[in-house]
């Protein structure tokens, strides 16, 4: 897997093998860049968490455009580790890219951090994790005011509406669909606790 655009493209990335590790392939990931680039996301600066991180690719992608730091949730260590090892062989340990070993309930419990300019979901398919990992971002105000949420879901997924989220895109993509969405500037989140297994 290589990223795309910006100072590490055509840089490979090496993927771990691992149960439930779907990595973003390349023109999800194009699909997705280019949604938010026409949204006129400003890469420079850019704080980006990237839950179920997988591979990391979509936070190399984000950094490679210029993003200052990239936060990769993975809860499986294996995966984590080769986050971890990606980042060393692209000479990112100066701190721009961060893994976190753990799981992203636990994670979105916490509030240790300045709100992020964009996240990334990309829940194991089939897992149903996508509807209480939003409620937590939200309750949890994650998401810095005028930033953008980005879901990675399977094509049939049924997705509900999110009362403190506008749409800004559902498109599909073969066997993928991608969400996009900022908060609600006239709605106070009202939400149940979440519950991520």
């Amino acid at each position: 897997m290589r990223i795309i655009a910006g100072a590490l493209k055509g840089r490979q990335l090496k993927i771990v093998d691992s149960p439930g590790c779907r990595p973003a392939m390349g023109r999800t990931r194009e699909a997705l860049f280019s949604a938010l680039e026409a949204r006129c996301v400003i890469w420079n600066g850019a704080r980006v968490l990237d839950l179920f991180a997988g591979s990391g690719s979509v936070a190399f992608e984000a950094v490679s455009r210029g993003a200052n730091e990239a936060w990769c949730v993975e809860a499986e260590k294996k995966v984590a580790l080769g986050i971890v090892e990606n980042a060393r062989r692209l000479g990112l340990e100066d701190g721009r890219v961060r893994v976190v070993t753990e799981g992203v309930e636990k994670f979105l419990r916490r509030r240790e951090a300045a709100p992020f300019d964009l996240i990334f979901v990309d829940p194991p398919y089939g897992a149903g994790l996508l509807p209480p990992t939003l409620c937590a971002v939200i309750r949890g105000s994650w998401l810095k005011e005028g930033g953008m949420l980005a879901a990675e879901v399977e094509a049939g997924l049924s997705v509900p509406d999110q009362t403190s989220l506008s749409a800004l895109m559902d498109r599909r993509y073969g066997q993928t669909r991608i969400l996009l969405w900022t908060l609600r500037k006239d709605v106070s989140p009202s939400i149940p606790e979440p519950s991520i297994r």
